[in-house]
């Protein structure tokens, strides 16, 4: 197998991890408040305005893995070398940990949130604010994506 193909074979593991790793966060994450929610519109269904927000907010990370294996494979022809391929695969990294990461804790804080509004119905953007803390770090992780992308000497 030459350099080159092995360069580009280990760019799509990056990238597909990127997104795989993100998504399986967001899948975990949004189950969590989505089953609490559930139970709380089994009692009350006017507080879907108030739940909707803490049950999809966990999905963001998948988003943000996408955005980064697209980035990714936006680079894929230009791989000439394994260690270009290299490069792009421990990009990828950031993202998909953090997204993996963030994705099942924001869901854990956003079913509190859930749990909060179904004693007080009006408190619910304070579960919001405590989940977007964990937000921040996978946006971060994003960040550093984007810029370890960025650096690869073509």
């Amino acid at each position: 197998m030459s350099d080159l193909s092995l360069g580009v074979m280990v760019t799509i593991i990056g990238a597909g991890l990127a997104a795989i790793l993100a998504g399986i966060g967001s899948i975990l994450g949004i189950g969590y408040p989505a089953r609490a929610a559930a139970g709380v519109l089994s009692e009350d269904p006017r507080r879907f305005g108030s739940l909707f927000l803490l049950v999809v907010l966990p999905g963001t990370q998948g988003f943000y893995g996408f955005v980064a294996a697209f980035l990714i494979i936006g680079n894929i022809a230009m791989v000439e070398t394994l260690a270009q391929g290299m490069q792009l695969f421990f990009a990828a990294l950031p993202i998909a940990i953090a997204g993996l990461l963030s994705g099942i804790h924001q869901g854990k804080v956003c079913a509190a949130g859930v749990n909060l509004v179904a004693k007080q119905a009006k408190q619910g953007m304070k579960g919001v604010i405590f989940a977007a803390m964990i937000e921040t770090y996978a946006v971060l992780g994003l960040l550093i994506t984007f810029f370890l992308i960025n650096t690869v000497q073509f």
